[in-house]
């Protein structure tokens, strides 16, 4: 028989997520959250996963939810467990991931009076969140209307911002007095809003008469539609279109290293490959080098396409555009002019001669961090879905041909949930996802492992040079006597007991050979998922990078 919690604040919000199609619940364990715990787990309506670590399953659950599409609910106990969500928190804020959080709390009366795991919980995440709720205790007057409007409200926030929505749920004792049926509540109308749009006429204009048009494609999902649209802009050279590993769009025509043809632009490069029309899309952008020369390079005109967010990047922006970018470009597209422009040719010869030289700097390179990358492009099937943690991994992913869908967690660009958010997305992924993980970002999160769902055809490769190793590349770092133990923090850890601890099998490779042929089995079906670590801590990385930017001169 089932026992479903008798809180009424709980069984309205359990109602409320099953109307609405949440049914992914992230539950860590504590007392003051086993209403919500006893209720989501004995519901059919939902899938609950136990996940301990409250700072991982924030992560696991914006990883569930970048997988989803949709929103993921996570719940914890009072006190320091909540504050713990609040990493995950900024991340889900700035990449705009669904996110659902219900705190559980001591009612409002024990706040400050020194009672056990009691911290000011109300409005906790305010900063970085779209709407912060909290509940009536049920014994409060018109507790239960009161309860279904406000539940009602945080969920729609939560679909139309597509970020993260707080409900914090005061809690009295008795918590664990229990009912076997449930009380039926009234039908509720939906009133989730869409957005039009309409394209302004002075925008057509502007288009028209710009000379050097450039579109920037940041972080975003992979979207068919937009990928064909920015493919009938460039069809015949009207746009420079600039994108990189994570834009999750890609066209022979496109410029997809911006690193690669960029980083030693000089102060006469800058005039002379300055856009007079920057239109971007998406959000964060890897790339520090483009920020420098667009802020530099001070277009006339800046519009931001994006349907929450409209930031001044570049210090230039003239026009926001509050809308999803599909529908911007199926306007603009039915209004502009397309006509060849030679912007696009200066482009194009500059890729041209970055490309042979990138070519032929990959035939010379030693076995390295470098030659990692290279190699793996070669291998990886593509129809794996790739995370790559912060630092390192995504600069070195820039410089190269990935054909597959790519995500790193670039709201805030931390290393902390990297392994937490991969682990998340590959619970709800029917296909093969890969982490590729530096050291410090893979050891930081190892909690990311202590997931009981982590499916067999998962993977994960951890690329270990003993430390931060992108803190011997930018500038700055290498002048201090602080650089090994205080910022690079060099260690001599591996992964390998943490592999068996976890129930991962575990290959290592120290050299060029042994990891191309390791390589060409690591995808193939098998019982465990698995980590491949290789050992690349006694080569000098660093300087086969810094070489490479200065073979591109």
């Amino acid at each position: 028989m089932k026992q479903y919690s008798s809180k009424r604040s709980i069984q309205i919000l359990a109602y409320l997520l099953e109307e609405y199609g949440i049914a992914d619940v992230i539950i860590s364990p504590g007392s003051r959250n086993a209403p919500l715990a006893v209720h989501f787990s004995e519901s059919d309506a939902f899938n609950s996963y136990s996940i301990v670590d409250e700072r991982s399953a924030a992560f696991v659950g914006l990883g569930m939810a970048k997988s989803l599409k949709k929103p993921v609910a996570i719940t914890c106990t009072s006190g320091s467990a909540a504050a713990n969500y609040y990493p995950a928190v900024t991340e889900a804020f700035y990449q705009n991931i669904p996110l659902l959080i219900l705190t559980a709390d001591r009612p409002a009366s024990f706040v400050d009076i020194f009672d056990g795991q009691t911290i000011r919980q109300k409005d906790l995440y305010q900063q970085h969140s779209y709407g912060d709720f909290q509940l009536l205790e049920d014994s409060e007057e018109n507790a239960d209307d009161e309860n279904l409007a406000i539940i009602k409200k945080a969920i729609e926030v939560c679909f139309e911002k597509q970020g993260p929505v707080h409900i914090n749920i005061p809690l009295a004792e008795p918590l664990y007095e229990l009912v076997s049926e449930l009380p039926t509540f009234p039908a509720i109308e939906k009133t989730l809003r869409k957005k039009t749009y309409d394209l302004p006429s002075t925008l057509v204009a502007e288009w028209n008469l710009a000379k050097r048009i450039m579109i920037l494609v940041g972080t975003r999902d992979y979207s068919e539609e937009l990928e064909m649209q920015l493919t009938q802009l460039v069809k015949n050279h009207s746009v420079v279109i600039l994108t990189e590993a994570t834009s999750n769009i890609k066209h022979e025509k496109f410029f997809s290293h911006i690193d690669r043809y960029i980083f030693n632009f000089q102060e006469e490069d800058m005039l002379t490959y300055a856009p007079d029309l920057l239109l971007t899309v998406g959000q964060n952008v890897v790339s520090k080098k483009i920020k420098q020369f667009l802020r530099k390079a001070k277009p006339k005109n800046h519009w931001h396409i994006d349907a929450v967010w409209q930031p001044d990047t570049f210090f230039a922006l003239t026009e926001k555009i509050e809308t999803k970018p599909e529908l911007f470009f199926s306007k603009l597209l039915n209004q502009v002019r397309l006509e060849p422009s030679s912007y696009f040719n200066l482009w194009d010869v500059l890729r041209d001669k970055k490309d042979a030289k990138h070519d032929d700097y990959c035939l010379q390179t030693p076995f390295s961090d470098f030659k990692f990358f290279e190699i793996l492009v070669q291998k990886l099937p593509e129809n794996i879905k790739v995370h790559f943690s912060n630092s390192s991994a995504i600069r070195y992913a820039q410089l190269f041909d990935f054909k597959n869908t790519m995500y790193c967690n670039r709201g805030t660009s931390g290393i902390d949930g990297s392994t937490s958010t991969a682990m998340g997305f590959a619970m709800k992924n029917e296909g093969q996802t890969l982490l590729v993980s530096g050291d410090l970002s893979f050891f930081y999160d190892i909690n990311g492992l202590w997931n009981n769902y982590i499916p067999p055809y998962t993977r994960i490769i951890i690329f270990n040079n003993g430390g931060g190793d992108i803190f011997k590349i930018i500038p700055g770092p290498n002048s201090t006597n602080a650089l090994d133990e205080f910022i690079l923090t060099k260690h001599h850890k591996t992964a390998e007991h943490l592999a068996a601890h976890f129930g991962f099998s575990y290959t290592k490779a120290e050299d060029e050979l042994t990891l191309s042929r390791i390589l060409d089995n690591f995808f193939k079906t098998d019982i465990k998922p698995k980590i491949l670590e290789i050992d690349t801590a006694e080569i000098e990385n660093a300087e086969v990078l810094k070489g490479y930017f200065e073979f591109l001169k």
